[in-house]
């Protein structure tokens, strides 16, 4: 049973629809569909390079829309508690975060007022990043992330919220179709030659691989799509990951990776099934061409922080083997803002 608060941050969460592109639920002040821009940009080279620009979003990144979906699980939390006797609080949320996906969670739940984000933060995490979290909401944990992979368990108790859901490792939020599909589709439905994606957690990735494999292999597509099967089939899905804390692509660096689901097998199989192109992969980013993707970045007012134009990067380490009139779309997960709240 629900209390009148609750009622109330039920009745304001409210989603059109979850597959129909004329009545998309992102972003939830004023859904449209695609919500980002995608845009032609100069690489030098090349001649047909496009541009996913996830930095349009409000606090700046990707984030926001997996965000998004952790206020409608909640709604699916109250839309249960309605009918059951339950005096159950609703759970608060751990996450182990470096900023972004922090920052873009706590947003939208201030926005419905909805429990504080508990963040499991590297002890060496930037000041400024922890003030504006701590600014904005979001009860800060420090540890040191390094030591040792943790489980859902351990970052519970290190959170203290052991009856609370850890974001970080939870299948039963589907984080590898659910968080980024509507993006998905926004990108697929361009119908690339190739994709470079940045990989951090590796949700982004898995979510448009995954996707993608769907639409591939089945006759009746989702009402979002409307991309070409054939070029599809044979689409480079391409990460752009860094195994260096030193590296300015901080976001994309962690020290262990213990709930992705990527693996050499898992995209193996998917290769040779047809589901992607021979060439899919994720690959590490050497540093100066990286840096030389943000140069590039700035002089065309993309806004981004390193993490965010990774798939840049990766292209121009791989662009003596990348065909030069192919079409590239370069994924740009943004930068995050702050001072919003």
């Amino acid at each position: 049973m629900l209390t009148d608060k609750e009622k109330k941050i039920l009745y304001s969460i409210r989603v059109a629809s979850e597959n129909d592109p004329l009545r998309p639920e992102f972003p939830p002040d004023s859904p449209k569909f695609p919500a980002t821009p995608t845009r032609r940009i100069k690489v030098p080279g090349f001649t047909n390079v496009w541009l996913k620009d996830e930095s349009h979003n409000e606090t700046g990144t990707h984030k926001d829309r997996m965000a998004w979906e952790m206020v409608v699980t909640y709604r699916n939390f109250l839309l249960a508690k309605r009918y059951v006797q339950s005096k159950e609080k609703l759970p608060q949320l751990s996450i182990i975060t470096s900023g972004s996906a922090g920052i873009a969670i706590q947003h939208m739940l201030n926005k419905y007022r909805l429990p504080p984000l508990k963040c499991l933060v590297d002890l060496n995490l930037s000041e400024k990043i922890i003030h504006e979290l701590e600014r904005i909401g979001c009860e800060i944990y420090t540890v040191d992330l390094s030591r040792k992979p943790l489980s859902w368990k351990d970052i519970l108790e290190l959170t203290n919220n052991i009856n609370g859901i850890d974001v970080t490792s939870s299948e039963g939020l589907d984080p590898n179709t659910r968080y980024y599909d509507w993006l998905t589709y926004e990108i697929i439905n361009q119908s690339p030659d190739y994709c470079f994606i940045p990989f951090g957690s590796g949700h982004l990735y898995t979510n448009i691989v995954n996707i993608n494999k769907q639409e591939v292999e089945t006759a009746i597509h989702d009402p979002r799509f409307s991309g070409d099967v054939k070029t599809l089939r044979n689409c480079n899905f391409l990460g752009a990951t860094v195994n260096d804390p030193r590296s300015s692509a901080d976001k994309l660096y962690a020290p262990h990776r213990p709930f992705t689901i990527f693996d050499e097998q898992w995209l193996r199989v998917y290769r040779l099934s047809g589901f992607c192109g021979p060439e899919s992969n994720v690959h590490l980013l050497r540093e100066k061409y990286l840096q030389e993707a943000i140069k590039l970045a700035k002089e065309q007012d993309i806004e981004c922080e390193p993490s965010g134009i990774a798939g840049l990067g990766l292209l121009l380490q791989m662009r003596n083997k990348i065909p030069k009139n192919k079409k590239i779309i370069i994924v740009n997960t943004g930068k995050t803002k702050f001072g919003l709240d």
